[in-house]
């Protein structure tokens, strides 16, 4: 029983890690391979696209693959319209693995953007101290802000570098803890943070450090994904994908 695991999250991972459990279950991660340094996975990785929805469906069909599951992150907007939309076009039935998002809480001073030139925006004219912590991919656009000072965080170097004329790098990978991001923030005097609204434990320390030092988070709002049978935990994941086969997933998996 063949499943192809779109990944690239710690959730990904661990699902494939407790699905390779299942002794019935021939589980592959397929990862997009912009990080170059990825974490040790559990099962065999494919690491490249596909081609498009169209590569990703005849993958499917060459590789008989019986279940797709999307565990991609949740602004991976395109490759979750591909895999939907390749799964249809295979016959192949999809999971996607959908982490819930992070819920407003007292002292929050959260500003909403629909996506990164709108949270340029929202940082306005006036000089501000901002750590942006969205990863690489799409730092670029803050370049047209170039009186801010920023603070940026990723695993991999920016390449090229942000063209501003006041910056600096860390490379890091987390999970982050509120105590280390309180510190980080004061250190480098943040007045504002640029955050997507990843959701899940390995990167909430840094909204918890911004709610204890008053500072405003430009807060990105999560792109529309598209409509598969979800789960919302890797412990529903696998008693779905368990279900979706007429197996019983062993005790602790």
């Amino acid at each position: 029983m063949r499943i192809l695991i779109l990944g690239g999250t710690t959730e990904a991972r661990q699902a494939a890690e407790k699905l390779a459990a299942v002794r019935e279950l021939d589980v592959q991660l397929s990862l997009a391979g912009r990080t170059e340094n990825p974490v040790r996975q559990p099962v065999p990785v494919r690491v490249g696209g596909f081609g498009g929805a169209e590569g990703l469906a005849r993958h499917l069909a060459e590789q008989r693959i019986e279940l797709l599951i999307d565990a991609t992150h949740p602004y991976a907007a395109r490759i979750s319209a591909n895999a939907a939309k390749a799964a249809w076009e295979a016959g192949v039935t999809i999971l996607a693995l959908r982490r819930p998002g992070w819920e407003q809480r007292e002292g929050d001073r959260w500003t909403f953007a629909d996506g990164v030139a709108d949270a340029v925006r929202a940082l306005g004219r006036a000089p501000r101290r901002v750590f942006l912590s969205i990863g690489r991919q799409e730092v670029g656009a803050f370049a047209a802000a170039l009186q801010h000072f920023y603070l940026i965080r990723s695993v991999d170097p920016v390449e090229p570098p942000l063209a501003v004329p006041d910056v600096r790098y860390i490379l890091a990978r987390g999970p982050f803890g509120e105590e280390a991001e309180r510190a980080l923030l004061t250190e480098n005097r943040i007045d504002s943070l640029v955050s997507k609204d990843s959701g899940g434990a390995a990167s909430y320390g840094k909204i918890a450090a911004a709610r204890a030092l008053g500072i405003e988070v430009i807060m990105i709002r999560r792109p529309e994904l598209p409509q598969v049978p979800s789960a919302s935990s890797v412990g529903e994941l696998v008693a779905m994908t368990c279900t979706h086969f007429g197996l019983v997933a062993a005790r602790g998996v």
